[in-house]
């Protein structure tokens, strides 16, 4: 999640962990490295300007106003730069396109961007008014209007729950079936209002914001941010040169533990029954399994950058 100016694109980004990613990827100036959420280019930026002219970095982003403020805020790097509009879990055809076997590092930056968490017209932000949309890829066909309108109730519940970890998840769905039988719900302060009104007045007091959940349940069902999530970070550790390593930031809990167990699961393999003495399943670790614990923003951090309150970054290291 990330929130620098972008040299007048519009596109803010001020990357979250930065000195800690920056460790953690161990940059060699003549190495190849993805930067698989480009963002604003935070990130990338800084990762660029650790690269000689035999390095080269790959960014990757499926929103197309990130691409073009990366563009501008990269032009002065010495290194060579590919920037790719896709998914970050096509990894493989990336690097197959540009015929590349192994990459010596790679970051994953989750979650939504502050630009575009700042611009009404994404229809992110439960903050501010705009359209139901959510899309990261505008070119995306499934936007919050379709979920919230077209859904059904048990449809919406399941999401709302599974997603936003929202224990009113049933109750929400059913005031948003209620209302769109009256007119469809377009806009992102009418879907607010909606659940409001669904959550006891004692419950809207308590946490954070009353439509958080539902709107992070929303923005991952319309990007598909856990399946992507999932699909990728095998195939970003499977393209990992020896020593090369994977960074992952997460902001929430469902992504933090889809990481944790993919990692957990590649330094310790073996699939024997506890009461052998040995392994027989032949199963070996092909990352290092020392690297593993979580790295949390220090408090200067938060306190410059409150949305870095709940990022998480977790790495690993390819034996």
């Amino acid at each position: 999640m990330d929130a620098e100016k972008g040299k007048g694109t519009g596109f803010e980004h001020q990357p979250v962990l930065y000195d800690e990613v920056m460790a953690a990827l161990q940059i060699r100036p003549d190495g190849i490295y993805v930067d698989g959420t480009l963002g604003g280019a935070g990130h990338a930026g800084g990762i660029a300007r650790q690269l000689g002219e035999t390095g080269w970095l790959i960014g990757i982003d499926r929103d197309k106003a990130a691409l073009t403020s990366a563009k501008e805020r990269l032009k002065d790097a010495v290194c060579r730069v590919s920037l790719i509009h896709s998914e970050f879990s096509r990894i493989e055809n990336i690097l197959d396109d540009l015929e590349i076997d192994n990459i010596d590092g790679a970051l994953l930056d989750l979650g939504v961007s502050s630009p575009q968490l700042d611009q009404p017209d994404r229809g992110f932000s439960y903050m501010q008014d705009g359209p139901l949309d959510m899309r990261m890829n505008r070119d995306d066909r499934l936007t919050a209007l379709e979920v919230v309108n077209n859904y059904s109730e048990a449809e919406l519940a399941d999401i709302i729950r599974r997603y936003g970890e929202e224990r009113w998840a049933v109750r929400i769905a059913a005031f948003i079936v209620k209302a769109r039988q009256q007119k469809p719900l377009e806009r992102t302060f009418e879907l607010v209002e909606v659940v409001k009104q669904a959550i006891p007045a004692k419950a809207r007091r308590e946490g954070p914001h009353p439509a958080k959940r539902t709107f992070q349940a929303l923005r991952i069902e319309v990007n598909q941010e856990l399946t992507e999530l999932s699909q990728a970070l095998d195939r970003y550790i499977d393209r990992l040169r020896p020593g090369g390593r994977l960074a992952v930031i997460t902001f929430h809990s469902l992504e933090d533990r889809i990481a944790k167990d993919c990692f957990r699961n590649r330094a310790n393999p073996c699939i024997c029954p506890r009461h052998l003495p040995r392994c027989v399943c032949g199963k070996t670790a092909d990352i290092r399994g020392d690297t593993l614990k979580a790295i949390q923003p220090k408090s200067e951090e938060i306190g410059s950058n409150p949305r870095a309150r709940s990022a998480k970054l977790r790495y690993v290291e390819k034996r």
